[in-house]
């Protein structure tokens, strides 16, 4: 699936890969994980945010650079 850029021409942005689809997003810098979700649409709890392994809670600072992927839960009955 090819990258989709969405990067301000100045600044630190953030990589951010959408899980299962396999999107890639570039954008300007967040400072947090609640930032990140809103600007994205997503509503917090259906989504797991994952950085270097490890699970981010939404209070959670994004750094400058991060890479970080979006995972979707979803609860089948």
């Amino acid at each position: 699936m090819p990258d989709t850029e969405l990067r301000g021409k100045k600044g630190p942005t953030i990589t951010v890969t959408m899980e299962p689809s396999g999107a890639v997003l570039v954008l300007p810098r967040v400072k947090t994980v609640l930032q990140l979700l809103k600007r994205l649409g997503i509503k917090q709890g259906t989504t797991l945010v994952i950085r270097n392994g490890g699970l981010l809670t939404p209070d959670r600072e994004i750094l400058p650079e991060d890479a970080i992927t979006l995972r979707s839960v979803v609860s089948r009955g």
